[in-house]
């Protein structure tokens, strides 16, 4: 007597677990023939999909419970020798996160996430195993840790020795020079960026801009963070709120030719074919020449106006909204500040309902806002706060003096511990924190809890950038850039402390490894 185990296989995804053969008429009447099949029970679906009774941290595919023999005349050794019918299911790049914690709108929910290495993207959980019959490559138990979407950080100057506003003698260099720090950035869970240029001459842009446009898709999971788009913050600066931005290189538009002369047209104008420019967002100063007039015309083209480095009344600010200003840089810092009487750029955030308030960027350095400051801002209009880092290049390296190109001047900035000072005055010249230290900072002065702390580095940011579903998301369908951390009590604070960090669905940084899986 033979016994045959009926199985199909359709597709990379099809596993054995998902079918339950009928025995045909003819095979049942074949003499002598004993058909069984495959058919898991009930818990076992329950258990695997919502992670029901696993404790393992990396759980393997799970073994298949079969139907019993209908009849018990063929002798256990023949069971012992029957070649096996069930081909081993192939790699499809998934993996299946249980036991933790995800960040979802203001809230931690506890539930399981499935991410795709071969999409890049989120899945869900219930249509891969029902619907497309696919299981995880592996399983893994994260013990009540929390799962948050990559960091966005929508205002970094460089990092890691590398500042984006250098002009190099060779630029060959500067694409090599972009991806390496893209390759370290990512170790701190930033996933995403906003490279951003400060005010140079128009050589620096034309020749800089090509380089720091969105990666897209193709960027492969181990070159680390990707670009989101160029940030360029000036020269169409107020130059009463430069900061450490050169006067001697700061413009006044009158019309856009004046932006495509000074950035490059191929820069800021869509071509024909669609191409995507490099230039994402703008930061210039409202009431400077005719930029508020300019403001429609960027919008058109999809890059975002950001009223910054100004000396803006309410009243000008509030026109700039109502042209189509949607994101404020580094609110309180490089800008008339809040009066009674006149509340200048701050006073957006209390705009009447017809007019959307905008978003804004927030420094938590702890060197260029009060906490109380900060309070204020998140409590005035908290679904638009954003964390953002303004970092140096000197971000990653030790205490010293570093050189960088101001403009057409070449100076010098004193580094001690995270403050930023322009050489021989007491002018903050940017910062030198990972965003993470901006969100526990953020944590332990406001005591908003982790999932608005997160929200300010990851859902807002995305939805600002016109990213929303796509970053800074845990839905279903969004890129599958996440960060896993624990949680450390700090001077009597809970602190998040980076464990890993995933891009399209691989990791790419361990915290328990000696290094980042990613090598420069």
């Amino acid at each position: 007597m033979e016994v045959h185990e009926t199985s199909m296989q359709a597709g990379p995804c099809r596993h054995p677990l998902a079918f339950a053969s009928p025995v045909t008429a003819a095979a049942a009447a074949a003499p002598g023939i004993i058909h069984t099949q495959l058919r898991p029970s009930m818990p076992f679906y329950f258990d695997f999909i919502y992670g029901v009774g696993s404790e393992d941290q990396h759980n393997t595919q799970p073994q298949i419970p079969c139907q019993q023999p209908r009849s018990q005349a063929a002798p256990i050794a023949q069971f012992d020798k029957m070649p096996i019918a069930i081909p081993k299911t192939p790699k499809n790049g998934i993996t299946k996160f249980t036991n933790c914690r995800l960040v979802k709108g203001d809230a931690l929910v506890q539930e399981d996430i499935w991410v795709s290495s071969v999409t890049g993207k989120i899945i869900h959980s219930q249509a891969a195993f029902f619907d497309d019959l696919c299981l995880p490559d592996e399983t893994i138990n994260l013990g009540g840790r929390i799962v948050s979407p990559g960091l966005i950080d929508c205002q970094l100057n460089g990092a890691f020795g590398f500042n984006f506003s250098t002009l190099l003698e060779d630029m060959t260099q500067y694409g090599k020079k972009v991806r390496e720090l893209n390759r370290k950035l990512v170790a701190t869970g930033v996933t995403s960026y906003v490279p951003t240029l400060t005010s140079q001459r128009p050589e620096l842009y034309q020749n800089a801009l090509p380089y720091l446009g969105p990666s897209g898709g193709s960027q492969a999971a181990h070159d680390g963070a990707e670009s989101l788009g160029a940030h360029v913050e000036g020269p169409f600066l107020n130059p009463t709120k430069n900061g450490i931005h050169n006067v001697d290189v700061l413009q006044q538009a009158e019309t856009f030719d004046d932006l495509k002369e000074c950035y490059g047209a191929e820069n800021i104008e869509p071509s024909a074919n669609g191409r995507t420019i490099p230039i994402k967002m703008i930061t210039a100063a409202p009431e400077r020449g005719n930029m508020t007039k300019i403001i429609p015309e960027l919008r058109e083209r999809g890059i975002i106006y950001s009223i910054g480095h100004s000396e803006a009344t309410y009243e000008e600010a509030s026109a700039a909204v109502a042209a189509g200003a949607t994101m404020i840089t580094h609110l309180f810092n490089a800008m008339r500040p809040l009066h009674h009487r006149n509340p200048g750029v701050f006073g957006v955030l209390g705009i009447a309902e017809s007019l959307a308030r905008p978003y804004f960027g927030i420094i938590s350095d702890g060197i260029h806002l009060h906490p109380t400051t900060i309070k204020i801002a998140f409590n005035a209009h908290p679904d638009g706060f954003i964390l953002v880092t303004d970092a140096m290049h000197m971000m990653g390296l030790a205490d010293g003096s570093y050189q960088w190109t101001n403009g057409q001047d070449v100076n010098n900035i004193i580094k001690v511990g995270s403050t930023l000072l322009l050489e021989g005055t007491s002018t903050i010249a940017g910062s030198a924190v990972t965003l993470m230290e901006c969100v526990n900072n953020f944590l332990r002065w406001s005591g908003t809890g982790i999932p608005k702390a997160l929200k300010a580095v990851t859902a807002t940011p995305a939805a600002m950038l016109g990213l929303d579903g796509v970053k800074g998301s845990l839905e279903d369908g969004a890129d599958a850039d996440l960060v896993i951390f624990s949680e450390e009590v700090r001077d009597g604070a809970t602190q998040l402390v980076v464990d890993e960090v995933w891009k399209a669905g691989a990791i790419v940084s361990s915290r328990k490894e000696s290094q980042s899986p990613i090598t420069p």
